[in-house]
């Protein structure tokens, strides 16, 4: 941090439950997900508009979520990465390689790479989730504001990683202490490894489901919920939780005496003071503290893939759009014919993946079906999370699709079915 200063405020993207931060690479302009489960920066999704400059680099194998298999990648020193008026010269960063381990698809944004322990090791980082903004504070200057409504609970950094005590409640009489990776990076709720022997058992209720995406490929496991939650005095009841395959961590040497992981869904109900130096961290719950788990009722997944045309007719030559509405979010390329119809080129919105038995599925929708609107709503008018909650919004809801198939359009109609009652 510039000498004297003793803290960096910035507004940051909440997408998804994940942050994404601004971060300047050697002078390029880039989007990182701040992800304090990772130990070195990983630069991936680069194309030919990205003109990066990276030093003094070998190449390397590095292993990640999803398989026991490393993949190949640039390890670089001697970087320049900037936020704002805080910097590091002496960076170190891998560059992936693979072209299909590409983010940006699930978060419907360009995100370049991934940043977290180097950033959380220098800092007092304070995120409010409510308001969308993080402080990096210098240590030596920073002094906590507390009140009755915030606690302080023991952080162990171990291994970069931040890991934290909590307990599960798999009925009303019984509780299990768990021990977390702290992970901002995850968009889930809790992770559990299921160990009969602890006393972590997947509950009878519950559906296979795909998890997420690592760098070594797709995660899949059973998905439930729990009874409860507590993480120090706040207690959260009906929680979502998720039992990967444990094949997923096959890369992994030691999981220790780590029974999981905490990710987004809970973390932003709190805004917390993240204190890697002196091995703490303050919560303070927020608005979204009391807001009910999201779970996929309608057991669609989606990812942006490529662009398309579409036309829309307009009001008169000067191009006015029609009353309520608004503006695209994103591809704001446009041809006019004739002043009476718009050409826009917009993101497809495809489904990557169906769950067995969902509404979804029951309903005939397929894998690779391009989402062309819900309820009579144009997604391409929509960033890539406000269309999937509008397919998720709650029990009982008809939803009423118009997809392309085969390059014709199909109508279907389901139900929103609870997964858990």
């Amino acid at each position: 941090m510039e000498e004297g200063k003793r803290v960096q405020k910035m507004k940051f993207q909440l997408i998804n439950n994940v942050i994404i931060i601004p971060v300047e690479v050697n002078g390029s302009s880039l989007s990182f997900i701040l992800d304090s489960g990772v130990s070195t920066p990983i630069l991936f999704n680069l194309t030919g508009q990205d003109s990066i400059q990276i030093n003094d680099v070998t190449e390397v194998k590095i292993k990640g979520l999803g398989a026991a298999h490393s993949i190949l990648a640039l390890s670089s020193k001697g970087n320049t990465f900037r936020l704002r008026d805080i910097q590091n010269t002496q960076q170190d960063l891998f560059v992936v390689l693979d072209k299909d381990i590409n983010f940006s698809t699930t978060f419907g944004i360009p995100i370049h790479g991934i940043i977290g322990y180097d950033l959380f090791r220098d800092f007092v980082v304070d995120i409010n989730y409510g308001k969308q903004i993080i402080k990096f504070y210098n240590p030596e200057k920073y002094v906590p504001k507390l009140s009755k409504h915030h606690q302080v609970l023991p952080l162990d950094i171990h291994k970069k990683r931040a890991y934290i005590a909590a307990h599960v409640f798999f009925n009303d009489t019984i509780q299990t202490a768990v021990r977390l990776l702290v992970d901002t990076g995850s968009s889930d709720a809790i992770w559990l490894f299921e160990d009969q022997e602890k006393g972590i058992g997947v509950p009878l209720l519950n559906y296979e489901a795909f998890l997420g995406k690592g760098l070594n490929g797709e995660i899949f496991g059973k998905r439930t919920m729990v009874e409860g939650f507590r993480l120090g005095s706040s207690e959260l009841h009906g929680a979502k939780v998720a039992f990967p395959k444990m094949e997923t961590f096959n890369s992994i040497n030691d999981l220790g005496d780590r029974n999981g992981s905490i990710g987004g869904e809970v973390l932003k109900r709190f805004n917390m003071v993240f204190n890697y130096p002196k091995g703490e961290i303050i919560l303070k719950e927020n608005s979204y503290f009391k807001k009910p788990f999201k779970y996929n009722m309608s057991g669609i997944e989606l990812i942006h893939a490529g662009m398309r045309y579409v036309a829309d007719q307009i009001t008169d030559g000067k191009g006015v759009l029609k009353s309520g509405e608004k503006e695209n979010s994103f591809g704001d390329v446009q041809i006019l014919f004739e002043g009476t119809t718009r050409l826009s080129l917009v993101p497809e919105i495809v489904v990557s993946a169906i769950r067995i038995g969902s509404p979804a599925h029951e309903a005939g929708l397929q894998e690779g079906d391009l989402l062309l609107s819900v309820n009579g709503k144009s997604v391409h008018r929509y960033k890539l999370q406000e269309v999937l909650e509008f397919l998720n919004e709650r029990e009982g809801k008809k939803i009423k699709l118009v997809i392309e198939r085969a390059n014709r359009d199909v109508q279907l109609s389901f139900v929103l079915k609870k997964l858990f009652k």
